[in-house]
């Protein structure tokens, strides 16, 4: 699970990308992400978290928010490529606000 990998990068940083992701996409709403881990994660992958972490602004700035459906689906969309130098602007640590479990 990509949780336990965030874990063994000291909750500093997020994993490489599978092949078959090329994009990292970090959601900015939070009801958003209830809404992904709860309804969707928990059904596909059996457990469903909401994590938070900080990226410096003016490094975060080189990537355009995009909308992804309704006004408040608002994500980043970061290379794969790009993923180690976005990991060396995170601010702290990344940290779990949020599990879904089901039943």
């Amino acid at each position: 699970m990509e949780l336990d990998l965030v874990r063994e990068l000291n909750w500093r940083a997020w994993p490489p990308r599978l092949p078959e992701q090329p994009i990292f996409y970090p959601v900015l709403d939070e009801d958003y992400a209830l809404r992904i881990a709860r309804d969707w994660n928990v059904r596909h992958d059996g457990a469903g978290f909401v994590t938070r972490f900080e990226v410096e602004t003016e490094f975060v700035r080189r990537y355009p928010v995009r909308q992804a459906g309704g006004r408040t689906i608002l994500e980043l969309w970061v290379p794969a490529g790009e993923l180690d130098e976005f990991n060396a602007h995170i601010v702290g640590e990344i940290e779990v606000v949020h599990a879904f479990r089901p039943g």
